[in-house]
């Protein structure tokens, strides 16, 4: 008999850690538009992405982030201002968001093309998620929400050895926010909870003002990329905060 609370998860950040694979894409798609950067990432800048990462909200964005950090910026001032920072270097560069995430996606996929299983292994997924996913596939619903590319999560996935169906991964490709993912998801599933983990407080906080979803379980996965003060946020916003040992049990 199948659990009666649907999953919905979030891939970067709540099933997968995928900061450093992140940071060196976005450095190889920067350098195709920014020739001045050393063509292989620094691990001094791989390694202040990763404290960045929390600012990125769609992957294309790592892109900016590594010009930003290469040309001097410090991780407190990506959190205190990076959309003006972002925007900036896009009208210097004359490029946009879908101009991004295409070179951002061909990007990846060179890298795969060159050395899969190389890519595979910088998408680590968080200890003890593999074995939670598989008995999530022997007696549960669950689904991925995520601005991911949906071709990138079923190839990690496949790599950890967990196979989910692709009307299960909710991905960039089909341009739907998440919060209209989770009217379909709740639609599709009307008589069972819905619970979404998330590790973007902006996300949940965006989730929590619609009204048709009321109902959502919304949980804020404290593993994955946020820091203490937005989990004090969170939880002074009425989110449960979940650590990663309580989503494994």
């Amino acid at each position: 008999m199948k659990n009666p609370i649907i999953y919905a998860l979030d891939f970067d950040g709540v099933i997968c850690d995928s900061a450093i694979e992140t940071g060196i894409s976005g450095w190889k798609a920067a350098t195709q538009i920014w020739p001045d950067m050393p063509v292989d990432a620094p691990t001094e800048m791989v390694e202040l992405f990763r404290q960045a990462r929390p600012i990125i909200e769609t992957g294309y964005e790592a892109i900016l982030a590594m010009r930003s950090l290469y040309l001097g910026a410090t991780v407190d001032s990506l959190y205190q201002g990076c959309a003006e920072q972002f925007q900036a270097l896009m009208q210097e560069a004359q490029v946009d968001s879908a101009q991004l995430k295409k070179l951002f996606g061909d990007t990846r996929d060179l890298w795969i093309a060159a050395d899969k299983a190389g890519w595979i292994g910088q998408n680590p997924l968080y200890a003890g998620v593999v074995e939670k996913l598989a008995r999530l596939n022997q007696h549960s619903d669950w689904y991925v929400v995520t601005t991911k590319q949906e071709r990138f999560v079923r190839m990690i996935l496949s790599g950890a050895g967990i196979e989910l169906a692709d009307e299960r991964i909710f991905g960039l490709d089909r341009n739907l926010s998440k919060i209209e993912v989770l009217k379909i998801l709740q639609d599709r599933h009307p008589e069972q909870a819905l619970h979404f983990y998330e590790d973007r407080l902006p996300t949940l906080l965006k989730v929590a003002q619609q009204a048709e979803l009321a109902n959502v379980e919304l949980l804020f996965a404290a593993w994955g990329y946020n820091g203490a003060a937005e989990q004090a946020e969170a939880v002074a916003a009425g989110f449960k905060l979940v650590q990663l040992g309580e989503f494994l049990v």
